[in-house]
C-alpha cells in the first residue's frame, strides 16, 4: 500500500491546493507537531502531504494518479472550481482525465484501477 505522497507547493498556492484535493474526497488530517509546516490530507488511508516551498519542484512527466469514487462528479467538481482538467483516452475500459493542480502538478484522475496482476 502506498501511504503518502509529498508534493511541494508554493505557500501562495497552499489554500487552493487544499481545495483541489478536497474536491477529490481528501480531508485535512492532524499531523505530528514535529511537522507543523506541512498540511496533511487523507482519503481511505492514503495521504497527500503538501510541503510549502518557495521554489517548488514540479516534475515534467511525473504525476500522481488517484481513483475517483465517482469519476463524473469529481471531474465536474474540479472543472466547476476552475481547475484545468481534460478527458484522456480510456485505459482498462475506464474513463480517465488529466488535471493540473495549483503550481502545475499533473494529477491523473481514474474512474477505476486496472485489475491486479496475477
Amino acid at each position: 500500500m502506498l501511504h503518502h505522497v509529498g508534493i511541494e507547493v508554493a505557500p501562495a498556492d497552499l489554500d487552493r491546493s487544499v481545495r483541489f484535493w478536497e474536491l477529490l474526497g481528501f480531508e485535512r488530517r492532524k499531523r505530528p507537531p514535529t511537522l507543523s509546516e506541512f498540511t496533511w490530507l487523507e482519503r481511505g488511508g492514503t495521504q497527500i502531504h503538501l510541503l510549502p516551498t518557495e521554489s517548488p519542484a514540479v516534475p515534467r512527466q511525473g504525476h500522481v494518479a488517484v481513483v475517483a469514487p465517482d469519476f463524473d462528479v469529481a471531474y465536474a467538481a474540479l472543472d466547476g472550481a476552475g481547475f484545468k482538467i481534460e478527458r484522456r483516452g480510456e485505459h482498462w475500459g475506464a474513463p480517465r482525465a488529466k488535471a493540473i493542480a495549483p503550481g502545475g502538478h499533473v494529477v491523473e484522475l481514474m474512474a477505476a484501477p486496472p485489475e491486479p496482476a496475477e
